[in-house]
């Protein structure tokens, strides 16, 4: 019998990963001077995308379940 991880937990791992692949993607973007300098608002826009993406793909996650 396998327990599900915590559904605050999951919310959380779903969140650090979109952000850490959402991040990436930016210094990538910046070391190949596609996008030299964000603006603040930006990246906290990234932020909000990815905590409310995180938690949409936890809820849909734990509802399959």
């Amino acid at each position: 019998m396998r327990r599900s991880p915590n559904f605050g937990v999951t919310i959380f791992l779903y969140i650090a990963g979109i952000l850490l692949v959402m991040f990436a993607i930016v210094l990538l973007l910046q070391a190949f001077n596609v996008l030299p300098s964000i603006p603040r608002g930006a990246v906290w826009a990234l932020v909000l995308l990815a905590v409310g993406s995180g938690i949409l793909a936890g809820m849909r996650s734990q509802e399959l379940r």
